[in-house]
This record gives structure tokens, C-alpha cells and sequence, in this order.
């Protein structure tokens, strides 16, 4: 929040605060039901006492303007002076809980919300560090670009043309057979989700999912009514989905190549029958290939390089490898699938960046991007490697964990299940923000999602070592 008490006003801090508060709520800022941030956190704002805080919220609690709920916060509550601002505002409130998309859950919020802080060392985040994106290159590329007017307006609904006939070729490499037809340039591979869950899918249709699934975290099919079904851990794919009675409209969700968040990599076999199972349950797939081309050594060919049946919806994105900030994904898929969700983001969007399209077209097609690829598996592998080091060091007696094969994230399981709210909580006081297994599977109280992609090698040092004292102190009080 912008504003602050002014310390050297003649009113008092006390003072400039409530009626600050009041102003919001009166003002339907704050409708009624809005829960209040925290007091220590309104305190760290507005950079005064907690106690000043505590002392404004006690006034407006006796005022009937507030209301604190024992473990649940301080509401704006409906009361006879909140009634003339509800006279003149609408409760917002109300459309919010009732609105169809479900809001993130806490913790997802507040890793959002601290990882926009300088201050914070950002030990989970599936992004790349600023020192790894190719900034010197993509400025020096712009001059490059040959552009017209038209270039730089409304592509069309697929996207770019000549983006999509440089993304086959740059397929084409990796056994995978798509005219630019059957190509759709999305912002991002969420967004070919969301796209998706809207125009593929009935409501109450069931979308099968490993477990841990990064679909835990982010909810564009659960919006959209349908029911997730989480394949079990202890049984093979195929078994669960020839098990499974075929009564909805289905499809399954899978990252094969580097799978967010334990970054494993499904075998060559696997992969093969995962597609079997599917094709004899006419089960779609939707295969999330952003972290493919970020594997160390190799990997088995894509599901959608196997797939001779069309079952395969194929998503890839340069995101996780160019610049998350360009926006640019894509879709692989039959030509009519690809007219359907074409003409669903047109009345989205209008279609993703012009101009950040043609730098991705100019970025495959001058050789550029493969160049970078290879310079940042370079620099991401000695980042893991920096960091196994650590946890052997430090972890050894605390968690286990399996030595990254690419893309950003090592998948730390602690011995005790102390990946809790309390964990998350006591580090980001301490300064460090963690992605906690929880937010993957609900049930899950033993992993924490490291990411060496975005700390720089210093901070994760640093961060490891407090995370290390943090859940040595929780070990203790558990037993």
C-alpha cells in the first residue's frame, strides 16, 4: 500500500491511521466482509508499532466498525454504522465468494505475494533468475526484426503464420509432425489450459492427474466444474485407467519430461503404455512439455512424437527457457481442436503480443534460441550441482532427494513430516520462501519444491543454511 502516517503531522500516528481505516470502509475500499491484512503485516506498511495497530483496531472494534474472530482476523463487519456505506456501495464481498473461479489457496496467495519483495530469498520459484535471461541478446535482437504496420497489429486467430511455420520445423526436431494449421500461439501454457477446460470439456468432466500435480496449485479445470481425479502413487497409470469406468467425458494431464514439481522423467516404456491405456479408454492426453528442452542429458521422444492416433494435445512454451515475460506458448493438436480453442481466445484476448511473437519467430529461426538453450542448461546445471553439494553437506542426516536431471527443481523430502503451515510460515520470517509439498497434493507434509533457477548461488547458500536450522528446530519440537 502507498500510503503512510506523516510522522511530523500534528495528529498522531494513532490518529492518521483510523481515520485512514475508516476512509477505505467508508469509501468501499474495505466493503463489508472484507477481512483485514494481519496486524503485524499492516504494521510493516505502514511502518509503525504493532501496537499502534492493535490500539486503532480495539477503537473501531468498540465502534461496531470492526469485528476480530478469535484465529479467523478482523472484519468489516454490517452494523449500524457501516449501514449508510452499504446504503451506497454494493457488497462486493458477495460476488466474489459467489463468483465460479476458485481463489488460490493461502499459501499460493502469500508465495505471489512475497515474491514480489527484494528482501525475500525466493528458494521455490519456477522462474528463471534475471542474470539468466538473455537481456544484452533480446535487446540487440529488436533491430533485427523486419516489421510492417500489419506486423504489429491483430494477428490472426492461430497466431502469427510465420511464427507457427518456424515452430513446425523447430517441432520437426523433436519427432513431432505439426503443420502450422494444427498449431495455436497461446500466452502460456496456463492459458492453453484454461482454453482447454472451456472449450474441450463438458462440466463434471473427469481430468485424471498424477500425484504430486502442479494442476494442485492452479485451478483452471476445477473452475470450470470439472472433477479431478488423482491417479494413485502406488499403482501404474495404466492399471488405474483401465480400472477406471469410462461414464464422463475424460482427459489426463501429464508433464512426462521433468514433471512439476518432483522433476522425474518417465521412461520410454511408460510412456508407451500410458498412451495404450489411453487410446483404448479414447481418454485424450494433454502432454505440458514446457521444461522439455531444459533436460541435463537426454530423455525419451515426446508423448505427441509416439502418438499416431491424434490423442495428444501438445503444450510448449518459452517461458522456462527465453523470457516468461514475452508470453508466448503453443498448442499441438487436430486441426479442429486447434479451430475450436482459436476461436475461444479470440473472444478472450484477441490473441497473444504481436511483437513478442516476432521476436520468438526471429529468436528459432536465426539459430538464437538453441545457442541460449545450450548456454543455460550450462549455467542451470552447475546451479544444481551447487546446491546437491549443499544439501549433501547440510541435509544429509535431515531429508533425502534425487540429483536433478534438468529444468529448475530438486525435490526435497524430509525425513518427518514437518512441511507445514507453521514451516512456511517460521521462514518467511527468517526470510526465505519455500514452494511446501502441500500445495501439490493436499496430503503431502514431507517435500518442499527446490528451485536453484532464480536465487542467485549466494542467496541459495544462504537460503539452504536457514532452511536447514528452521527444520532442525522443527525436529526437535516434533519429538
Amino acid at each position: 500500500m502507498d500510503w503512510k502516517p506523516q510522522r511530523g503531522s500534528h495528529l498522531s500516528l494513532h490518529q492518521q491511521i483510523l481515520s485512514w481505516m475508516k476512509e477505505r470502509i467508508s469509501q468501499g475500499q474495505w466493503p463489508i466482509h472484507t477481512k483485514l491484512p494481519p496486524q503485524r503485516k499492516l504494521a510493516e506498511a505502514l511502518e509503525v508499532n504493532r501496537s499502534t495497530i492493535i490500539h486503532v483496531v480495539e477503537e473501531l472494534v468498540a465502534d461496531g466498525i470492526l469485528e476480530t474472530r478469535l484465529g479467523d482476523g478482523t472484519y468489516v463487519i454490517n452494523n449500524s454504522w457501516t449501514m449508510l456505506a452499504r446504503a451506497r456501495h454494493l457488497d462486493w464481498q458477495q460476488y466474489i465468494t459467489s463468483s465460479m473461479h476458485e481463489p488460490n489457496m493461502l499459501t499460493v496467495q502469500l508465495i505471489n505475494e512475497y515474491e514480489q519483495r527484494n528482501d525475500i530469498i525466493r528458494l521455490g520459484t519456477g522462474e528463471l533468475a534475471p542474470d539468466l535471461l538473455p537481456l544484452v541478446a533480446l535487446k540487440e535482437s529488436i533491430p533485427q526484426l523486419t516489421l510492417t504496420a500489419k506486423d504489429i497489429g491483430y494477428s490472426e486467430p492461430k497466431g502469427s503464420l510465420a511464427l507457427r511455420r518456424v515452430l513446425s520445423t523447430h517441432l520437426a526436431g523433436k519427432d513431432i509432425h505439426a503443420s502450422p494449421e494444427g498449431i495455436l500461439i497461446v500466452s502460456g501454457s496456463l492459458q492453453a489450459l484454461q482454453l482447454i477446460s472451456l472449450g474441450m470439456l463438458e462440466p463434471g468432466s473427469h481430468v485424471f492427474h498424477e500425484v504430486p500435480s502442479y494442476l494442485n496449485s492452479v485451478h483452471p479445470f476445477r473452475s470450470a466444474g470439472m472433477r479431478m481425479i488423482p491417479l494413485a502413487q502406488d499403482k501404474p497409470l495404466t492399471e488405474v485407467l483401465h480400472a477406471y469406468p469410462r461414464q464422463k467425458q475424460s482427459l489426463l494431464y501429464t508433464i512426462p519430461t521433468l514433471r512439476n514439481p518432483s522433476g522425474s522423467i518417465m521412461n520410454r516404456e511408460d510412456r508407451l503404455s500410458l498412451l495404450e491405456a489411453c487410446t483404448a479408454k479414447q481418454i485424450p492426453v494433454i502432454e505440458d512439455d514446457v521444461y522439455g528442452e531444459l533436460v541435463f542429458t537426454s530423455a525419451p521422444p515426446p508423448l505427441k512424437a509416439l502418438d499416431t492416433s491424434g490423442q495428444v494435445l501438445y503444450l510448449g512454451s518459452v517461458s522456462k527457457t527465453l523470457s516468461p515475460g514475452l508470453r508466448i506458448g503453443w498448442v499441438v493438436g487436430p486441426e479442429p481442436v486447434i479451430d475450436r480453442l482459436a476461436d475461444i481466445k479470440m473472444q478472450t484476448d484477441y490473441g497473444s503480443s504481436a511483437f513478442s511473437q516476432h521476436i520468438v519467430r526471429y529468436w528459432l529461426e536465426s539459430g538464437m534460441y538453441e545457442a541460449h538453450l545450450s548456454d543455460l542448461k550450462q549455467q542451470l546445471q552447475q546451479r544444481s550441482a551447487l546446491v546437491e553439494d549443499a544439501l549433501q553437506r547440510h541435509f544429509s542426516h535431515l531429508a533425502t532427494w534425487r540429483p536433478s536431471e534438468g529444468g529448475f527443481y530438486i525435490w526435497l523430502r524430509l525425513n518427518k513430516p514437518l512441511v507445514q503451515k507453521n514451516l512456511f510460515s517460521k521462514l518467511i520470517k527468517q526470510g526465505v520462501l519455500i514452494n511446501p509439498g502441500y500445495i501439490y497434493d493436499p496430503k503431502d507434509m514431507y517435500h518442499i519444491r527446490l528451485s536453484y533457477a532464480y536465487a542467485s548461488p549466494e542467496q541459495l547458500l544462504r537460503g539452504l543454511s536457514i532452511l536447514q536450522q528452521v527444520v532442525e528446530r522443527e525436529a526437535v519440537t516434533q519429538n
